[in-house]
């Protein structure tokens, strides 16, 4: 029974550190979406180091359940069980940071548009953060972010391929990023010439900061636009649900395998005391004083 108990203990560890390639994937997938630039740097390095910290536990404890070396069993246990408070603390902080904020719905257009005020806390101050920002919007430029915002079709007449039209557009689904810094707010009313080329109305009066950050210039757009903020919010929103999924279910594993480690650490033990599995010690409150 004692051998049976570790050699769960180890089997259990093993599927462990496959289990936290996801959450190192997940954190690698992460730093993929930043362009592998400054941006969003600090997004993926808490769920790198979680992955890696949870594949070193579990060949500790793999070691420790096969060779019955008790100290290293009390060293995972105590390894393991900070791995959890921070994995469940990571998970509470990801979804608080992310809970509010959501796409606006635009009367006549496909795609949702997105707005900083939607969005509170941590997450916003910090991408909002004027030295940060420009960190993110020189990864959006650098990462050619609106590269793919063109699109051509065939004009029946002639059999040229045409930017499409101005209608088509406006039934495009977008991203929250190609919504919020490939093109100006609706609310400007600015005249559609292509996908990232816009012309103001002479005239019209808007009360919208983010109009006059609008430039044509290609290498400008609206990258320092409040709805790219937005956009670049929404889109990380979206990001961390995802890992947090992953996140949860690793945590439950977690949990399963400190409860497995806790019995087989009290197997070790017995083993290292020479106890028969099931036997206990008597021990008399008041021994007798005379033996015969």
């Amino acid at each position: 029974m004692i051998r049976g108990s570790t050699s769960l203990i180890g089997a259990v560890n093993f599927v462990t550190f496959l289990i936290s390639i996801p959450v190192l994937g997940g954190g690698i997938w992460l730093s993929t979406r930043a362009n592998s630039t400054d941006c969003l740097r600090f997004l993926q390095w808490p769920l790198i180091i979680i992955g890696i910290t949870i594949m070193v536990i579990s060949l500790m404890g793999f070691a420790g359940a096969c060779y019955r070396l008790s100290w290293l069993l009390r060293a995972y246990l105590f390894a393991m069980f900070a791995v959890v408070a921070a994995l469940l603390g990571f998970i509470i902080f990801a979804f608080a940071v992310t809970d509010r904020g959501r796409g606006q719905v635009v009367l006549n257009r496909a795609f949702l548009e997105y707005q900083l005020v939607d969005y509170s806390g941590w997450l916003r101050d910090r991408v909002a953060n004027p030295g940060y920002w420009s960190k993110i919007s020189s990864c959006l430029r650098e990462g050619h972010a609106c590269a793919g915002m063109a699109r051509y079709v065939r004009d029946p007449t002639t059999g040229v391929l045409v930017p499409e039209s101005a209608d088509m557009f406006y039934q495009r689904q977008l991203s929250p990023i190609e919504s919020g810094c490939c093109k100006p707010p609706t609310s400007c009313g600015y005249t559609y010439v292509n996908e990232t080329f816009w012309n103001p109305v002479a005239g019209l009066a808007v009360d919208d900061p983010d109009c006059i950050q609008w430039s044509n210039d290609q290498q400008q757009l609206c990258y320092q636009c409040n709805s790219c903020k937005a956009g670049v919010l929404a889109s990380l929103r979206h990001s961390w649900r995802k890992v947090s999924v992953i996140n949860v279910v690793m945590l439950i594993a977690l949990v399963i395998v400190y409860v497995v480690g806790c019995a087989a650490y009290r197997n070790a033990r017995r083993v290292d005391n020479d106890e028969a599995f099931g036997a206990t010690r008597m021990t008399k409150a008041r021994p007798i004083r005379f033996q015969f």
